[in-house]
């Protein structure tokens, strides 16, 4: 019976050959991810696409900082979210599977004092079904409006029943502004502020409505937009995940008229005015109005103005107050606008009772 034995050339050969393979693993396993970058000062986006990953994370960043502690970077402590994890020194390594790895990450000082800290967002391939926001009726994600062409207009959104965020960054700019524009929050009034060569942005956040207002400064109502509005909102939500939605359009895209208001001058004449919020003068901002005479009232509609039959429709333009003669036979009458240059929205409906009951001129004040 016959041993081999390897010789130590034959053991070393096959050390390096199993460090190899180890190495090629590891390598494979945990890649660096695709790109992250900076939304916010301590907010890093790490954009992955399902595989392991890891990103590093630097406690003090700055050499002479580093150096002047020393040999003390080595009782720098971590902890995720709150708590206390097992790496220690001035690097972290980030474990990411596939939209796992988001946290607070605070690094601490062997007296357990906070020395820096980082918020890991997780952005995730975009050709995934998107996750936070849900579409509207209109198969998009974003509904955007504006009431005049002041620069002033406002996005809301609907959440993903499961998956409630918050609002993480705001960008809004022109088209033609996309190397130039600066973005940031002023964390005392909450207000996002984008700014170029060419426009000057500030938007709000209304959590309880889901909706973001801006204003364009720099926007002139009396001259022609040459560049659509971007905007771009990135939420997020309690699992660290980040996702951004965008829409652009010119302001004429989007405005649609407040309601008008409407009252009754006697048994057979209305009376209506542009509403107050539209730009002014109104001959330079001309309206187009439709009013819809109807021949009952539908008592459990809830909109009777799109609910009931109208007997007949008139479309009328005018720069100033309007009166209009209404048909013997109308119940009620209807009144919205639109923009009469651009084919825009149409406000909603005022409603105008031509009973007279109780409950009906309540209804026709509260409609005024």
């Amino acid at each position: 019976m016959s041993h081999s034995f390897l010789t130590f050339a034959e053991v070393d050969t096959m050390k390096l050959f199993v460090f190899t393979v180890v190495c090629a693993f590891l390598h494979v396993s945990y890649q660096i991810p695709r790109s992250h970058w900076t939304l916010l000062p301590n907010i890093l986006v790490v954009e992955v696409d399902g595989t392991l990953g890891q990103q590093p994370l630097s406690c003090i960043e700055l050499p002479e900082e580093l150096m002047r502690i020393g040999n003390q970077s080595q009782g720098i402590f971590w902890k995720k979210n709150g708590k206390e994890e097992a790496q220690r020194g001035n690097s972290y390594l980030v474990r990411l599977e596939e939209s796992l790895g988001g946290g607070n990450y605070t690094c601490h000082s062997k007296d357990g004092s906070l020395l820096n800290h980082t918020v890991v967002l997780i952005s995730e391939d975009e050709t995934k079904r998107r996750k936070i926001l849900v579409k509207n009726d209109k198969e998009d994600y974003l509904k955007c409006s504006a009431q005049n062409y002041n620069g002033e207009f406002h996005c809301s959104w609907a959440w993903h029943p499961s998956r409630v965020g918050k609002v993480a960054f705001i960008k809004a700019r022109r088209v033609s502004d996309n190397k130039s524009i600066q973005c940031s929050l002023d964390s005392g009034s909450q207000l996002w502020m984008c700014s170029s060569d060419h426009s000057n942005f500030s938007c709000t956040v209304d959590d309880s409505v889901r909706r973001i207002s801006c204003l364009d400064k720099q926007h002139c109502p009396y001259a022609e937009e040459s560049q659509p509005i971007h905007i771009t909102v990135y939420v997020k939500t309690k699992q660290f995940l980040v996702e951004n939605y965008s829409k652009h359009f010119y302001l004429s895209e989007i405005v649609k008229p407040d309601k008008v208001r409407i009252v009754k001058i006697n048994s057979s004449v209305i009376e209506w005015s542009y509403p107050r919020s539209w730009s002014s003068p109104y001959s330079y901002f001309p309206l187009t109005f439709q009013i819809a005479q109807l021949r009952g009232e539908c008592r459990r509609c809830n909109n009777p103005c799109t609910d009931s039959k109208a007997a007949t429709t008139t479309m009328v333009q005018s720069p100033n107050i309007c009166q209009f003669q209404v048909w013997h036979k109308a119940k009620a009458v209807c009144v919205r606008a639109k923009d009469a240059i651009c084919d825009s929205q149409w406000s909603e409906w005022s409603h105008l009772s031509l009973r007279g009951s109780k409950k009906n001129r309540r209804h026709n004040k509260e409609e005024a």
